[in-house]
C-alpha cells in the first residue's frame, strides 16, 4: 500500500560525498517519521538519522556533524546528504516511513529496498 523507492547510492571516495533520496507514494493520508538505517557485512542494522514530521532530527553519533537529513513532505521524499565519508560508512542504506494510511485509517511502517554505499580508495 505504501512504496518506497530509493536512490542515491554508489561507490566513493574517503572525504567523498553522496545524496541518498527516498519517495513514498500510495494511499498515504500522513507521514510521521522517516528515517535512514544502514546495515554493513556481519552487523546489525542500526538507525543513522530520523526526521519527524515537525522538522526535528537525531541522528547516530557516528555520523553527527557529517550527515544532514531533511524531507519534502510535498513531495513525500526524504533525503540524506552525506559528507566526509569514511569507510566506516559502507553499508546498505535503507529508508524507513511511518504513518497513516487512509481506507481503512491505519497506521504504516514501510521499508525501501536499500541502496549500497561504498567507501572505498
Amino acid at each position: 500500500q505504501v512504496q518506497l523507492v530509493e536512490s542515491g547510492g554508489g561507490l566513493v571516495q574517503p572525504g567523498g560525498s553522496l545524496r541518498l533520496s527516498c519517495a513514498a507514494s500510495g494511499s498515504i493520508l500522513r507521514i510521521n517519521t522517516m528515517g535512514w538505517h544502514r546495515q554493513a557485512p556481519g552487523k546489525e542494522r542500526e538507525l543513522v538519522a530520523v526526521i519527524a514530521s515537525g522538522g526535528s532530527t537525531n541522528y547516530a553519533d557516528s555520523v553527527k556533524g557529517r550527515f544532514t537529513i531533511s524531507r519534502d513532505n510535498a513531495k513525500n521524499t526524504v533525503y540524506l546528504q552525506m559528507n566526509s565519508l569514511k569507510p566506516e560508512d559502507t553499508a546498505v542504506y535503507y529508508c524507513n516511513v511511518r504513518g497513516i494510511i487512509r481506507s481503512p485509517m491505519t497506521s504504516f511502517n514501510s521499508w525501501g529496498q536499500g541502496t549500497q554505499v561504498t567507501v572505498s580508495s
